[in-house]
Order: C-alpha cells, then sequence, then structure tokens
C-alpha cells in the first residue's frame, strides 16, 4: 500500500469509529491530507448527522462541496461535540502529538479542547518514540515573530523558521522549530505559551489523542491512551 492508500484505509477506519452517532448529531473534523479522505467517506455513508464542526477554511470549503452543513462551536452546548477526527504530523506512545503542518493548529486545538473524545488517523510513519522530528509548528502574532523566535531559540535550543508567504486562517504567522528532541511535551507546550506573542503552538499532549487508527501495510491498528 501507498501513503494515499495507507491514508484512506485509516480515514475509512474512523467513519467505523463514529457509526455509534445518534442521528443529528455533530462531529468535529480536522484538518489535511489523511482528513479529505475523511470528509468524501462521511459524506458517502449512511451516517446521519446534524453537520460539523470545522477546523479550517479548507476543510469547511470541503464539508460545503459534499453539502455537509457547517456548525459553529457557538451553536452548539458543553459535550454535545462527541468525536472529533484528525491527523498528526507526529505521535508519540502516550498519545502526544506535533500537529500544524497544514497551519490550522490554533482552530484544531480548540475544536479538540472541547470534543469528548479525539480520534487520531494517520498513516505509520507518523508514529515516534519521541516527539521532535518534525518541525514544531508554532502560530505567532505578525508584529511579535522575531522576538519570539530569539525567545524560542533561547527556549528550546532549537532553530525556528519562519514559514514565510503563509498566513494562518486567523492572520497570523508560522514558526517552525526544527532541532527538538521533545522528551516532555506538557511541560514544553505551557512553557511555549507563556511567551508574548504566541498564538499557540504544535503540540497537543495537554490535550492528546484518545483513540489512535494508525494505518501499517498489514491492516488499521486501534489502540486508545491509557
Amino acid at each position: 500500500m501507498n501513503q494515499d492508500e495507507l491514508k484512506k484505509a485509516a480515514a475509512l477506519a474512523a467513519l467505523e469509529e463514529i457509526r455509534t452517532l445518534a442521528p443529528g448529531a455533530v462531529v468535529g473534523v480536522g484538518t489535511g491530507s489523511t482528513v479529505n479522505y475523511f470528509i468524501d467517506a462521511l459524506a458517502g455513508s449512511s451516517i446521519i448527522i446534524r453537520g460539523a464542526v470545522s477546523s479550517s477554511e479548507a476543510s469547511a470549503q470541503r464539508l460545503a462541496a459534499h453539502g455537509i452543513p457547517l456548525v459553529s462551536l457557538s451553536e452548539i452546548g458543553a459535550g454535545m461535540l462527541p468525536f472529533y477526527v484528525d491527523g498528526a504530523d507526529e505521535i508519540d506512545p502516550g498519545f502526544s502529538m506535533i500537529k500544524g503542518g497544514g497551519g490550522a493548529l490554533t482552530r484544531e486545538k480548540i475544536v479538540a479542547a472541547v470534543a469528548n473524545r479525539f480520534i487520531c488517523i494517520c498513516d505509520a510513519s507518523k508514529k515516534v518514540p519521541t516527539l521532535g522530528r518534525f518541525p514544531l509548528p508554532v502560530e505567532v502574532i505578525p508584529m511579535a515573530r522575531v522576538q519570539v523566535g530569539h525567545e524560542i531559540a533561547r527556549l528550546t535550543g532549537g532553530t525556528p523558521l519562519w514559514r514565510e508567504g503563509f498566513v494562518t486562517d486567523n492572520g497570523n504567522h508560522i514558526l517552525d522549530v526544527s532541532g527538538l528532541v521533545i522528551d516532555d511535551p506538557c511541560r514544553l507546550e505551557s512553557d511555549l505559551n507563556q511567551i508574548a506573542g504566541i498564538v499557540t503552538n504544535g503540540l497537543f499532549a495537554r490535550r492528546g489523542a484518545d483513540v489512535l487508527l494508525l494505518a501499517t501495510a498489514s491492516g488499521v491498528e486501534r489502540s486508545e491512551r491509557a
């Protein structure tokens, strides 16, 4: 199986995971190529939902093109988002993740925070023993980009690189921080968020995945966070 086939397999497994949704429920939908397969599968399925909360403009457009209604978080009450389905750029054995390769990390983190269960879908290449091989995205207020970069380098020893020419859906910039070995993702997530000018960072450790659907050459492996 090539990588696209693996992504599709993980997406189809997520569809089976959410079949317990009651008619009229709302599902949270992330961003990225694997999630695109999930959106397409959801549109062609027999699952009846009220609509979807999207973590990005790109996913919102794809959902709308399939005729799936878009629902804002302000329209639903506490505990009314049973599932959030999204991918990861890296995931470790404790189900902490690096996300934000597509630049939607802030909205992804917001939707994940209100979901009852976070279902992570990805192929086997994204499972790592320790986070940090994939550069860590950090969303920053544009006026603070240079100063934030200096502070990140001082704090972490990593190398921040401006994702030049890219603007998030929130109108901000992204710094991609390479050269990290993240052995305490919860602590680093909190420490980075204390830097003035950072909107959020791409560590999903304080709110990690609940279920991992990992597509491998021998099938999709399902595991839950301990």
